[in-house]
């Protein structure tokens, strides 16, 4: 009964239905109870009529103050904002646009044509393929490589990963896939914006983005975020490439420029060509030395004198540890240097931990989603080997503790990692890539 009262939009009917219900369940149960008395005078039965009309007017005043069922764009609405995206969510690549030799960029809108929450600059999406020959899905992270709000598209652009000359080791086998068998109108699974390489937009100390290669991504980025929402901040951008053919977004990023007076713009070509001319500022590689000879003479000359500033840096890993050493060497604070590689990078001025093997023990495992228990060895490996073993799919992407791709929830006990990771899972989440138990008894969401 009570669901046909919030089925009525006006709240006079409302009103008038719960009298109804009101008066007719006050009668019911006064006339038995009389019924079953031996008082048959005329106060009994006034007595019936007293309480029937008092519920009368109470369900009236209960009626009329029952909500009117939500409107169908309200309802839209409502199921929007509490549809929280949490899993695999279908897109549909609306363009392909090839930006240079190597990078292309894929446009991605939700197939079911609803909104997408925004991303801090410098985030990645996690994307998952299904390559012909492979026996499980092929599961990838890409940085997002523009920044716009709202938001409407994310735009992943990706680098053809050639096999390495000289070397046994086969191209990329998700890169090579998606430039050769992607085209618009192909679907792809995605999971929401994630990583903890981020550009505070607020901050007002000068940031030094460093990229070379596909490094560049992440990078503009956060340079469209600040020219959007925070355009005081000095920017600058400095990009290494091979030369005009493998420099991606030039044009875009002059145009970044136009708009955006603070943005300071620095391209260095390795091997530049007669007809890049004009295109790049200097010869070489992006290295510390530049660094101290422009970039932070040019800082202090817009600072009062100070160098502080925030470095960022995406790009290859002996490009990076060039560049942590160097900063190091010129007295930036560690804490004061971002970066971001899907190949491990060495620690700066670190001594590497030996692998973990646990407590040196065996532990019991339990996997709570998929309702297995195990017991793993040392010889056993990471947890994620030890979860396929045991016949389950993780997510996973750089099995190096980088991406968070393989974070899980970890419900009971402890593990321990066989180095640090680059990446931070949330609270109460570990990174089972390169993680081991540590104590007798580890439950994991899985």
């Amino acid at each position: 009964m009570a669901d046909g009262i919030e089925s009525i939009r006006n709240p006079i009917g409302r009103g008038a239905l719960g009298a109804w219900v009101g008066f007719s369940a006050a009668t019911m149960v006064a006339g038995v109870a009389v019924g079953f008395s031996e008082n048959r005078e005329d106060s009994a039965f006034r007595t019936v009529g007293y309480i029937a009309g008092i519920s009368a007017v109470a369900g009236a005043i209960i009626g009329a103050a029952t909500p009117p069922p939500a409107s169908p764009s309200a309802r839209k609405n409502t199921t929007k904002a509490g549809n929280e995206w949490t899993d695999w969510r279908d897109f549909v690549v609306a363009r392909k646009v090839k930006e240079s030799a190597e990078i292309t960029s894929f446009y991605l809108k939700p197939k079911d044509g609803q909104s997408i929450p925004p991303f801090k600059p410098g985030q990645f999406l996690t994307i998952r393929l299904d390559i012909p020959n492979q026996p499980r899905p092929v599961i990838r992270t890409y940085s997002l490589s523009d920044y716009h709000n709202p938001v409407e598209h994310y735009r992943l652009s990706i680098k053809r990963e050639l096999a390495p000359k000289d070397s046994d080791v086969p191209p990329g086998l998700a890169s090579n896939f998606i430039h050769d068998h992607i085209e618009e109108g192909a679907v792809i699974p995605a999971k929401p914006p994630s990583g903890k390489f981020v550009l505070d937009v607020a901050q007002t100390r000068p940031a030094v983005l460093i990229s070379n290669g596909v490094g560049i991504t992440p990078m503009i980025s956060m340079a469209k975020a600040v020219e959007r929402l925070n355009p005081e901040r000095h920017i600058w951008f400095l990009h290494g490439a091979r030369n005009s053919d493998f420099h991606a977004f030039q044009e875009e990023m002059a145009d970044v420029a136009q708009s955006f007076s603070n943005l300071h713009l620095y391209y260095r070509y390795s091997r530049p060509r007669p007809e890049d001319e004009g295109t790049y500022h200097s010869t070489g590689y992006v290295d510390a030395d530049m660094l101290e000879q422009m970039i932070i003479p040019e800082i202090k000359s817009l600072h009062h004198d100070s160098a502080d500033a925030d470095y960022f840096l995406c790009g290859s890993p002996a490009f990076m540890d060039s560049l942590r050493e160097g900063l190091s060497a010129l007295g930036v604070p560690e804490s004061q240097v971002f970066f971001e590689s899907f190949s491990k990078p060495k620690a700066a001025a670190k001594t590497a931990k030996a692998p973990a093997e646990g407590n040196g023990a065996s532990a019991e495992v339990t996997f709570t989603r998929s309702g297995k228990t195990a017991v793993w060895h040392p010889e056993d490996g990471t947890l994620l080997e030890f979860a396929e073993e045991q016949g389950l799919n993780p997510d996973y992407s750089c099995r190096q503790g980088i991406c968070l791709t393989c974070a899980c929830a970890i419900a009971e006990g402890e593990v321990e990692y066989d180095e640090d990771p680059s990446g931070t899972p949330d609270e109460g989440s570990v990174l089972i890539c390169i993680s081991k138990p540590k104590t007798p008894n580890v439950i994991l969401d899985l």
